[in-house]
């Protein structure tokens, strides 16, 4: 339990929260529920670069899922030994207590991809079960039509207590029923977890104060958010962000209920509930959603089979796939 009074003062820089009003006192559930950036500064003040690497790195951080499509990248997960090998002079190669305090909320030289957050969300909430992701389902010999479908690989599971994973996965529900992503999740007919996020396009000066409508375009900040649904055994899990829109919960929150709108319930959004999605103005679905089956993707000129493939009755089947290894892919 800490106290977030909206700052952390760490020598003389003050690191912000979300404007500077604070949330008072703050546990782990608490942070994740209500976004408490000074929760992580302090903890990330605890731990060190090199302890939060070594907690990371087994969930994939900081290098390459080794999905089968090319030009995937490694990102980065710092710590002491990358910084004395990344830089050449003396000066940059050591490690600043200071730096360490930003990389509690995933900025600083913390750099990830879509796709590690994605895994290592799946790894979280399985309790500790790890997967090569893929991106190929099965394979189909021209020739003769036969299929072969590819496989997942099993990794190490990680040793994960039990009781840590069921806090946070409810702390991560908790974050759609009275968090920052509870909006998007009104009147869904099923339990998800997720966490908002914003990722910083351009640096900000400490004394200056972020104002997005002052910036161009593309240096506002990045729309991100994480989720796994269903809650009690998860199936699906992702990662989205949408480029310089602003806070978690503004654009990504709502494009994950409709994902998974889609995939548990087989349903599609009206044209209007797109529209607006699009302009970054949605909340819960508005408009009559339709059987995603029975939808025409512009320019075809009958369902497009894999629409139908993924409604209901199928995900069922990939639910019964991922429930025998007992992990989220």
């Amino acid at each position: 339990m800490i106290f977030d009074g909206g700052t952390f003062q760490f020598g003389n820089h003050t690191f912000r929260s979300h404007g500077d009003h604070g949330l008072g006192p703050v546990d782990m559930a608490r942070s994740i529920i209500k976004s408490s950036n000074v929760y992580y500064y302090s903890l990330a003040n605890e731990m060190g670069v090199d302890l939060m690497h070594e907690q990371l790195e087994p969930f994939g951080f900081g290098r390459k899922t080794g999905i089968d499509v090319e030009g995937e990248v490694t990102g980065l997960l710092p710590s002491t030994a990358w910084k004395r090998k990344a830089y050449k002079k003396p000066e940059l190669q050591k490690w600043y207590a200071g730096e360490t305090i930003s990389l509690g909320i995933g900025q600083g030289y913390n750099n990830f991809t879509m796709l590690q957050l994605a895994s290592a969300t799946a790894t979280l909430v399985s309790g500790g079960q790890r997967y090569k992701p893929r991106l190929v389902r099965e394979v189909e010999d021209v020739a003769t039509g036969e299929r072969r479908p590819t496989s997942s690989v099993a990794l190490p599971p990680l040793p994960l207590k039990p009781e840590h994973v069921e806090l946070i996965n409810r702390a991560l529900y908790g974050v759609t029923q009275e968090g920052t992503s509870v909006r998007s999740y009104l009147g869904a007919p099923y339990k998800t977890g997720g966490k908002t996020g914003t990722a910083q396009a351009v640096g900000i000066r400490q004394n200056e104060k972020y104002n997005a409508a002052k910036l161009e375009e593309h240096k506002r900040d990045h729309s991100l958010y994480m989720a796994f649904a269903p809650l009690e055994a998860p199936t699906i899990a992702l990662a989205i962000v949408v480029e310089n829109a602003g806070f978690g919960s503004e654009a990504a929150a709502p494009i994950s209920r409709r994902v998974f709108d889609y995939a548990l319930s087989g349903l599609w959004p009206s044209d209007e509930d797109i529209a607006l999605t699009r302009e970054g103005k949605s909340g819960p679905p508005v408009g009559k959603q339709r059987p995603a089956a029975e939808v025409t993707l512009p320019g075809a000129t009958t369902v497009l089979p894999a629409l139908a493939a993924a409604s209901a009755p199928s995900v069922q089947k990939v639910a019964q796939g991922s429930a025998e290894t007992g992990g989220a892919r």
